[in-house]
């Protein structure tokens, strides 16, 4: 995706010149018209024109393939401006010269200035634009007419040296912009793979190492030992996955599953799921997102809320979003706990929960009082929002 947000730039900025070309091909056109009477060879005019517009032609389809954008290329497209340019000395009256009239290809020399620039930046372009400069004021000292530079002769040059300048300076920007952007999406595919692969880690190896190490100190000894050691993995793998971050998980999302069987395979003694009479289907990948949510808050309530809670499993089906609730009668989350938990690395609430229903631009609410139980409410919209909410 990078490599083609590159192309594509490339592709505009080439497109861009040659849209100039031709347009500064039908303004020299219009004044060779208009002032052909006037010039010592007329004919000559027109010759310079078939030119001008042969090299139009032959350089928009040339630079539109990148195998053809070297300095062959440029140079020649710098000689044939220059070409243009200096054919002004043959063509036109040395009266017309020194009264100032323009040049046979006037602007449409500056293409070559664009061309060097989008190729090379401002360096490149301030090289063509000087070349063509130095060609500007030779056309006088052939015509023997130096004497008589005006205002337009040097606003031409100043304006050659502008185009060359501001343009490659602007390429550089924009090319920079470019590459600021990929290293963006590629740092924000990075996060949010690392936070997926925290989410796995919390729900499969964090909670076998923290029942190692709380089940060795139970039992003492030997198993002591091995408690400590799953205490200490455990704490360092917490620290590896608190600062690696993550993508959304790829999957078959254009299916549909219903998400009524999955929520239902957790209904046991302590745990009643409640679910509409018709299907809840979901792309399977939020289906299976959500149950990994509800299972993640009901193991919460299994470690944390003792012997003999409940807890009740509620799934709502609206017309544009699903609502899962999981409600205990536990002794609630004391105040500041989920907090410390998180800047202690235990992210079972924050990636587990709030994290898989954020990627899937949902919501999470949490309600808990002491001794009043907790209620964890989750809302995804039917078609699943890929950008993450705050």
């Amino acid at each position: 995706m990078t490599g083609r947000r590159a192309v594509d730039l490339e592709v505009a900025l080439w497109r861009a010149v040659a849209v100039y070309r031709a347009l500064a091909l039908a303004y020299a056109a219009t004044l060779i018209a208009m002032n052909s009477g006037g010039y010592a060879r007329p004919l000559g005019g027109w010759a310079v024109l078939a030119v001008m517009a042969a090299w139009t032609a032959w350089a928009t389809f040339a630079f539109a393939d990148p195998r053809r954008r070297g300095w062959p290329l440029l140079a020649a497209d710098l000689a044939v401006a220059m070409g243009c340019l200096l054919a002004t000395v043959w063509v036109e009256s040395p009266e017309g010269i020194a009264a100032g009239r323009p040049t046979l290809p006037v602007s449409w020399v500056a293409a070559a200035v664009l061309s060097w620039a989008v190729r090379g930046g401002k360096r490149l372009g301030l090289t063509a634009a000087v070349a063509l400069g130095v060609g500007d004021l030779l056309i006088h000292v052939l015509a023997g007419t130096a004497g008589g530079l005006g205002d337009r002769t040097f606003n031409g040059i100043v304006l050659l040296l502008m185009a060359g300048l501001v343009v490659g300076h602007v390429v550089k920007l924009a090319r920079d912009a470019e590459a600021r952007l990929a290293r963006a999406v590629e740092m924000e595919a990075a996060t949010r793979e690392r936070e997926r692969l925290a989410r796995r880690i919390h729900d499969s190896v964090l909670q076998v190492l923290a029942m190692v190490k709380r089940r060795g100190g139970e039992l003492g000894g030997e198993a002591a030992e091995l408690g400590r050691l799953a205490g200490e993995q455990e704490a360092a793998l917490r620290a590896l996955i608190g600062v690696s971050p993550p993508a959304a998980e790829t999957g078959h999302r254009g299916e549909q599953t219903d998400l009524r069987p999955l929520l239902t395979a957790h209904s046991a003694a302590s745990v009643t799921v409640s679910t509409p009479a018709t299907p809840v289907p979901l792309a399977a990948h939020a289906a299976h997102e959500i149950e990994a949510a509800v299972a993640a808050a009901l193991d919460n309530v299994r470690r944390h809320g003792g012997d003999g809670v409940r807890a009740w499993v509620l799934v709502e089906d609206g017309d544009d979003e699903v609502t899962v609730s999981v409600r205990d009668d536990g002794p609630g989350i004391p105040e500041g706990r989920l907090e410390r938990a998180a800047a202690d690395g235990r992210l079972g609430v924050a990636q587990s929960i709030r994290g898989r229903v954020r990627d899937l631009g949902g919501t999470v609410a949490i309600v808990t009082a002491p001794g009043e139980g907790t209620e964890i409410e989750m809302t995804v919209p039917r078609a699943p929002d890929r950008r993450p909410r705050p």
